[in-house]
C-alpha cells in the first residue's frame, strides 16, 4: 500500500477536515432523539409549552449546524475525491507509458484499459464514500448505542444481541464477496479485450463475413459476465435484506420490552420514542455498512489491480552514472557483439543467436529473411525495446546498456512494420518526429517520402483529420506518413522495418533516392521482404531462425549463400547458377 501513501499525504488533511463536518453532521443526528424525548416527557406530557419551544428550539439550530456541515463536507469530498480520482488515473497512465515492452507484454491491454477506468473509478468512489456516509455510518452505530444505552440500559440488551450478529454477517461478507468482485473485474477485462478484437478487425470481419462468429464468441464472454455479477449480487441482495430483518425484529422487540415496562411504570414514552429513533438510526447506519463493504470488496479488488501495474519495475538496467546520448561524439556507428535474446529471458529459448555485425554512418545495412527469422526483434533492440539477454549492442562505442534510453532514443527514428496513426490532423502526426517543425520542414519531409502529392489532394492538406488509427487513408498512404514522420527528426539512426511493402515500385525507388540523398551521414537499418529493396544496401544480412547465415553484398551472397538465392529464385523467378558460376 506504500504506493497509495503519496495520495494519503497529499490529500490527508483535506480528508480530516471533510471527516470533522462528518463527526459534526453526525453529532447532530444523534442529538435530535434525545431532544425530541425532552420533548415529549417534560413538554407534551407535562403540559408545558415553554419546555417545547425551548427543546424545539434547540432542535433547529442542532439541524441547522448538521445541514451547514453536510454541505461544507459534499463540498469538500467531491473536491478531494475528483482530484485524486484524476492524479490516480493519471500517474497509472504515466506508469503504463514508462513500462518496457517485457513487463507491458505480460498484461492484457483490455485489462490495463479496465485498470485506467473502471478500477479507478472504483477505488475514487469509495474514497468519495469514505469522506461521506462512509464515516458517517460508524459514528451513527456507536454514538446510538452509546446514546441508546445512556437513555436505557435495560433495552439496551436488545442492541447487544444484535449488533454482534449483524457484524458476523458483515465479515462472512466481506470474507465471500472478494474473490467473487475479482472473478467479476476478470470477466470485464475479457468482454472489453473481446470487443476491442472486434472494433480493431472489423474490415476483416466484414471481408469474410463473419458477424455471426463474432457475436457469438461477444455473446460467450458477455455471458460469463452476466454469470459471476449476477453470483455477487446475489450475495449481496441475500445479505443486505438479512440485516434490515435482523434490525428490523430489534426494533419490534424494543417496543415489545418497552410497552411493557411503560405499563409497569419503569420508563417514560418519550424514552422508548427515543431508543426506536437510536434503533432506527442504528438500523440506517448497518445497512449503510452493508453498502461500504461492498464498495470496499470491489474498492479492495480494484486497488490491489491498480497497485500491480504501478508497482511494476522496469527490468532494464539504468545506471546512476550513465552518460547522456547527446554528450556522445559521432552520428551513429552500430556494433552487435556476439548479441543473444530470448523474450522469456536467460534461461528462454533464444530468438536470436550470436548475432554480430557493425554499421557505421552513411552506410546502408539491409537485413532480409523468411518471415519469424528475427529482423524486427533485431531492430527494436537498438532502442532498447528491449534489452539483450548476451553480448553487447554498442553505439559510437559505448554499450546502450549505459546510456539513458531516453535520449538514446532521440538519436533513432523508426518507421514501423505496422503504420501507426493518431486521430488528428496529418500535420500532427508528422510532427511526432519533431515537435516544433516549421512547416517547411513538414512539407520537405514529405516530398522525400512521396506523400506530398497525395497530401495536397486532400480537402484540407496538411489539416486533413487522421480518423482512428488512420481508417480513412491507403496503407500506401500510411507508410508514407509514417516515413515523413521519421524523416523530419533528421536521425543519427534511421531504422526501416519493411515500411515500403504497400508501395509499389516506382514510388519505392523514389523514396529511397530521397533518403540517400538526404541521409548521407545517418547510419542506416532497411529491413525488407524483397530482394529488389535491398540489393543497393552496403551490407545485406541475410538471416533464418534467429541467426545470420550470410553476409555482404548483392553479387557475393548471390555465389555463397544459399537461403539469398532460394530468396533471390522464389521472387526474380531466374536462376542463379550463372552468378554462382561467375
Amino acid at each position: 500500500m506504500q504506493h497509495m501513501m503519496k495520495y494519503v499525504r497529499k490529500y490527508g488533511l483535506l480528508f480530516t477536515f471533510s471527516v470533522l463536518l462528518v463527526s459534526i453532521e453526525a453529532l447532530a443526528d444523534l442529538l435530535q432523539p434525545t431532544m425530541m424525548s425532552h420533548i415529549v416527557d417534560e413538554g407534551v406530557a407535562a403540559k408545558q409549552m415553554d419546555k417545547v419551544l425551548h427543546f424545539g428550539g434547540w432542535m433547529l439550530l442542532i439541524t441547522l449546524g448538521g445541514a451547514l456541515a453536510a454541505s461544507g463536507r459534499n463540498i469538500v469530498s467531491s473536491m478531494v475525491s475528483q482530484r485524486f480520482g484524476a492524479e490516480l488515473r493519471q500517474d497509472l497512465f504515466e506508469k503504463i507509458q514508462g513500462l518496457s515492452f517485457e513487463s507491458v507484454d505480460r498484461y492484457d491491454r483490455a485489462s490495463l484499459v479496465t485498470r485506467l477506468t473502471n478500477d479507478v473509478t472504483q477505488v475514487q468512489n469509495f474514497v468519495n464514500g469514505m469522506m461521506r456516509i462512509f464515516v458517517k455510518a460508524p459514528m451513527l452505530c456507536v454514538g446510538g448505542f452509546v446514546m441508546a444505552f445512556r437513555l436505557n440500559p435495560y433495552l439496551s440488551i436488545v442492541l447487544m444481541i444484535v449488533i454482534p450478529i449483524v457484524g458476523l454477517m458483515i465479515v462472512l461478507n466481506m470474507k465471500v464477496g472478494l474473490p467473487l468482485f475479482l472473478k467479476v473485474q476478470n470477466a470485464l477485462d475479457r468482454l472489453n479485450g473481446v470487443m476491442r478484437e472486434y472494433l480493431s478487425g472489423v474490415r476483416v470481419v466484414k471481408a469474410f463475413n463473419r458477424f455471426d462468429l463474432e457475436v457469438d464468441k461477444f455473446n460467450g464472454i458477455n455471458k460469463q459476465y452476466e454469470a459471476r455479477s449476477i453470483s455477487a449480487q446475489r450475495l449481496m441482495a441475500v445479505f443486505s435484506p438479512g440485516v434490515t430483518l435482523t434490525m428490523n425484529i430489534g426494533i419490534v422487540a424494543v417496543i415489545w420490552l418497552g410497552g411493557i415496562r411503560v405499563n409497569n411504570g419503569h420508563t417514560q414514552v418519550g424514552h422508548i420514542i427515543a431508543f426506536v429513533n437510536y434503533m432506527t438510526q442504528i438500523l440506517f447506519s448497518l445497512t449503510t455498512m452493508t453498502m461500504i463493504f461492498n464498495m470496499f470488496v470491489r474498492a479492495k479488488a480494484s486497488t490491489g489491480r491498480i497497485i500491480q501495474v504501478l508497482a511494476e519495475t522496469n527490468p532494464m538496467t539504468e545506471h546512476a552514472s550513465q552518460a547522456p546520448v547527446k554528450e556522445l561524439e559521432g552520428k551513429g556507428t552500430i556494433e552487435f557483439d556476439d548479441v543473444t535474446f530470448s523474450y522469456e529471458g536467460p534461461d528462454g529459448e533464444p530468438v536470436l543467436k550470436s548475432i554480430s555485425f557493425s554499421c557505421k554512418p552513411g552506410e546502408t545495412l539491409a537485413i532480409i529473411g523468411s518471415t519469424g527469422s528475427g529482423k524486427s526483434t533485431l531492430v527494436n533492440l537498438i532502442p532498447r525495446f528491449y534489452d539483450v539477454t548476451g553480448g553487447a549492442i554498442r553505439i559510437n562505442g559505448m554499450n546502450i546498456r549505459d546510456l539513458d534510453a531516453h535520449q538514446l532514443r532521440e538519436r533513432i527514428a523508426i518507421v514501423p512494420q505496422k503504420s501507426v496513426l493518431f486521430t488528428g490532423p496529418v500535420i500532427d502526426n508528422i510532427r511526432i518526429g519533431k515537435q516544433d517543425a516549421e512547416m517547411d520542414e513538414v512539407v520537405k519531409a514529405a516530398r522525400m517520402a512521396s506523400a506530398h502529392a497525395f497530401i495536397s489532394e486532400l480537402p484540407e492538406r496538411y489539416n486533413t483529420l487522421i480518423g482512428q488509427g488512420g481508417v480513412n487513408f491507403s496503407g500506401g498512404q500510411k507508410q508514407r506518413i509514417s516515413i515523413a514522420r521519421a524523416l523530419i527528426r533528421k536521425p543519427d539512426i534511421l531504422i526501416l522495418d519493411d515500411c515500403t511493402s504497400a508501395l509499389d515500385s516506382a514510388t519505392e525507388a523514389s523514396i529511397k533516392r530521397a533518403i540517400n540523398d538526404y541521409a548521407k551521414d545517418v547510419t542506416c537499418l532497411l529491413i525488407a521482404q524483397r530482394i529488389s529493396s535491398v540489393k543497393d544496401a552496403n551490407t545485406i544480412i541475410v538471416m533464418d531462425d534467429g541467426e545470420i547465415v550470410g553476409m555482404g553484398s548483392h553479387d557475393s551472397l548471390l555465389k555463397d549463400c544459399r537461403v539469398y538465392q532460394e530468396i533471390y529464385r522464389s521472387q526474380i523467378g531466374k536462376e542463379v547458377d550463372n552468378h554462382a558460376s561467375a
